[in-house]
């Protein structure tokens, strides 16, 4: 079983990093109803006030692509840009091959 991961930290202005997740955790639920979209996980480092971390989990890579075609999620998009601090990262791409909860 292969799926595919990706794994993300973005950093939010001072400040912002509960305005940020918070308009993650609603893309997550524009999301969830998207093809292949397994898991869409929005945390916050204890140690880092600013890191906000998404871990995705799609049947593809596909999938995951096509999910920014869902209604609302580029308006969340550019909604969420100007609390960042910077560029985003690219994030860690990742080929699932299994464990509990998959």
């Amino acid at each position: 079983m292969n799926k595919y991961g990706l794994h993300g930290k973005l950093t939010a202005k001072p400040s912002h990093a509960d305005d940020l997740a918070s308009i993650l955790i609603r893309a997550s639920n524009l999301v969830s109803t998207a093809k292949g979209c397994h898991l869409y996980l929005v945390s916050k480092e204890e140690n880092d006030p600013n890191s906000v971390w998404i871990t995705e989990l799609w049947d593809c890579k596909e999938d995951h692509d096509n999910s920014l075609l869902v209604p609302g999620v580029r308006e969340l998009i550019s909604e969420a840009m100007p609390l960042l601090e910077g560029s985003p990262q690219k994030g860690q791409e990742l080929s699932v091959l299994g464990g509990y909860g998959v």
